[in-house]
């Protein structure tokens, strides 16, 4: 029995969560956190790590460059808003 290809098993999980990603653009998080658990089997919380760390990942930027331009963009704004909340001003 041979082992996968690791980079071909890479490629495909990134193009699993980027299509997942594109279908879910802009929803609302309750239903969507309920179709990770059914596609993934993962906690929202373990997709959310995964789709994360795929943003920085060379091979997720030439699968889809305009989503993953925009989850970027997504991700930068809300580390700015993290880091300029004052304290005592909104949720943790």
């Amino acid at each position: 029995m041979t082992r996968a290809d690791p980079s071909a098993e890479a490629a495909d999980r990134i193009a699993r969560v980027l299509e997942f990603e594109r279908r879910w653009w802009g929803a609302a998080t309750g239903r969507k956190e309920t179709r990770i658990r059914r596609e993934f089997g993962w906690s929202p919380a373990r997709y959310y790590q995964v789709l994360n760390a795929l943003l920085d990942d060379d091979v997720a930027v030439r699968y889809d460059p305009v989503l993953v331009g925009r989850l970027r963009e997504v991700r930068a704004t809300r580390a700015e808003l993290r880091r300029t909340r004052r304290p005592g001003t909104g949720a943790a």
